[in-house]
């Protein structure tokens, strides 16, 4: 990041040591003030002969204008979002610069308190990318520590595991924590000239007279919960670009209404997106039980045989050990609980003895796209492009997406770059898509999640198929079902499942597992989780659905509670929020409405 330094006869930025507001410790009460300072130093400056404020900065000079009572800043690109794609772009596009002798100013904004706080991942990693972006990465000390020693799979009944041939090729791939690669991802951006500013959330999106997108908006700061100013207020601030890119995560929020606002989904595969929650966890085990690089992912157990998910356990370093679980979104029973049956997972006798004697450092949960080739939107929109996560790149049979998602961050900063330096169209972007590695990756693993459609034992067969035989060379593309909200059926079809109480030993309640996860938000804020139709709750999901809100959500976020008089009314508990958008993909009538909090709210990871 920055400092500023005022003179006599201009102001200056520097950048700051290794101590910038970039890497302090997560939920720092100081972190987010002092970065929304940092900014607010940049933009109130006197005005030049133009009227506009002028600042000297590392890439020359930047102009900001006030419109209406809103300060501008202005930039050549804006990125949305400090994740692998977000990161990977900005360091591509400040690479083109110097092979180019050009300079382009690049701005990235994440809402996180610091680079890396919204990351979570399993993450076995592929270095494909990364040997592309930054070929040296391995002296440059990125932490890429563990290679994978083993790859197991198993099939889990309630109290058996079958050892099954791994279809799974991670030779060459390492067990990682992406949240820790990318704080040092953020760290090469830096180096190189990129502004990052963590703990501002991108609310808004900025268009002209044309319809065209021209950069975002971030949402006001001390804002009360009753919508009043309180003493620490500051109003958002406009960041314009030249292009804007847009590298939210899945179902990012800003990139799903430009997908609705220009068709990008029916111009792109066609098909809707298709989600899974996924449940993490951090353990420090014995040091006996240890085995650095060793993964093990299952199917099977604890989930029924018409809801498709899976497992996963990685060793890492320092005696560390990722173990999750991921479900799908579209099962049917909505007294399903996909925490309950993470903790029942984690019960099963062949998973327990590994855990007990450890501790959890670490939880966490994150929605991620399944929909692969067949709902990849059309990723480009007037003024700019949607990249990574955001558009759906997740390869499922593999279980990843960080290589995907960082190389379409680098062919979105090709294209960017090419527009603003050789007048060339954004829409190169979808053109290199389709002739990248990318491409041909999710195609021949297009047909491995539709084929569950048809409950796990036909999936695995026809999955068994396309790999060993087929190659994904297959003559037919098969479809996804129903959209995951239309896939809940009604209460009255199912029977309420009981789930085991949590023995505090391997298995946890939801308060204690929120306490790890280091979430944090300003209870006096407005909620950023909107009902459209505060009476569809009591209406509709308490009658209908048994009220799925309250299983659905990993974090407790909604409970119904007896009012005055007995009636259930749903309660919205926003502070807990793990930023997952389970809520937003789940609900059945699509009727919650997830926004961003105040910048810097939200969980605070650090080795997921």
């Amino acid at each position: 990041m920055y400092k500023f330094i005022n003179s006599s006869s201009k102001s200056k930025l520097i950048p700051l040591l290794s101590n910038s507001i970039l890497y302090k410790p997560a939920c720092s009460s100081n972190l987010v003030s002092n970065s929304r300072n940092e900014i607010s130093k940049k933009i109130h400056k006197p005005k030049n002969g133009n009227g506009n404020r002028v600042l000297w900065g590392r890439s020359g000079f930047r102009s900001y204008s006030s419109e209406s009572d809103r300060e501008t800043m202005n930039y050549d690109v804006v990125i949305v979002g400090a994740g692998p794609a977000g990161l990977s772009a900005a360091i591509k596009l400040k690479q083109l610069c110097q092979q180019k002798d050009v300079d382009l100013s690049v701005c990235v904004v994440e809402k996180g308190a610091e680079v890396g706080a919204h990351i979570l991942s399993g993450n076995v990693f592929e270095p494909r990318a990364l040997d592309e972006l930054v070929p040296h990465w391995k002296e440059e000390e990125a932490p890429i520590d563990v290679p994978v020693t083993s790859d197991n799979f198993w099939l889990l009944t309630e109290n058996r595991a079958f050892s099954l041939p791994s279809p799974f090729d991670n030779k060459g791939n390492y067990v990682i924590s992406l949240s820790q690669l990318v704080r040092w991802l953020g760290q090469k951006a830096e180096e190189l000239g990129v502004e990052i500013y963590p703990g501002f959330a991108a609310s808004e999106i900025l268009c002209n007279e044309h319809n065209e997108v021209t950069g975002i908006a971030t949402n006001d700061m001390g804002v009360a919960k009753d919508g009043s100013r309180k003493e620490n207020y500051q109003h958002g601030v406009a960041l314009k670009g030249r292009v804007t890119l847009l590298a939210e995560g899945c179902r990012g929020s800003l990139s799903e209404k430009l997908i609705k606002k220009y068709n990008l989904r029916e111009k792109g595969q066609g098909q809707h997106q298709t989600y899974a929650l996924g449940i993490k966890e951090v353990w420090e085990i014995d040091a006996d039980k240890h085995q650095p690089g060793y993964v093990l992912h299952t199917l099977g157990w604890p989930l029924d045989q018409k809801t498709y998910g899976g497992s996963f356990l990685y060793h890492m370093k320092d005696r560390q050990v990722a173990v999750g679980l991921v479900v799908a979104l579209d099962y049917q029973n909505p007294f399903l609980n996909p925490y309950e049956e993470y903790q029942r997972f984690k019960r099963h006798p062949a998973i327990r003895p590994l855990l007990e004697g450890g501790n959890v450092l670490q939880y966490g949960a994150r929605s991620l796209n399944e929909g692969g080739f067949q709902s990849i939107p059309y990723p480009v929109f007037p003024g700019g492009a949607i990249m990574g996560c955001s558009a759906g790149f997740l390869n499922v049979p593999k279980i990843k997406g960080t290589h995907t998602a960082m190389k379409s961050g680098m062919l979105a900063a090709e294209s960017a770059f090419s527009m603003l330096q050789e007048g060339l169209k954004m829409e190169n972007y979808w053109d290199n898509l389709r002739s990248s590695w990318i491409w041909e990756e999710l195609y021949t693993a297009r047909n491995y999640r539709p084929a569950f459609e048809y409950g796990l034992y036909p999936g695995l067969a026809f999955s068994a198929v396309e790999h060993y035989i087929l190659k994904g060379r297959s003559p037919v593309t098969l479809n996804h079902g129903k959209p995951d909200h239309e896939a809940t059926r009604e209460a009255q079809l199912f029977s309420p499942i009981e789930y085991p109480k949590p023995d505090g030993v391997v298995s946890f309640d939801v308060p204690t597992s929120l306490y790890r996860s280091n979430t944090n938000h300003d209870h006096d804020q407005p909620s950023h989780l909107h009902l459209k139709d505060p009476t569809v709750p009591e209406n509709v999901n308490l009658p209908k659905y048994a009220g799925p809100e309250a299983r659905y959500c990993p974090a407790r976020v909604y409970e119904y509670i007896p009012d005055e008089t007995g009636d259930l009314k749903l309660q919205i508990n926003a502070q807990n929020c793990l930023h997952c958008k389970a809520c937003s993909i789940k609900d059945p009538k699509q009727n919650i409405e997830w926004t961003v909090p105040e910048g810097g709210g939200g969980p605070g990871y650090t080795i997921m």
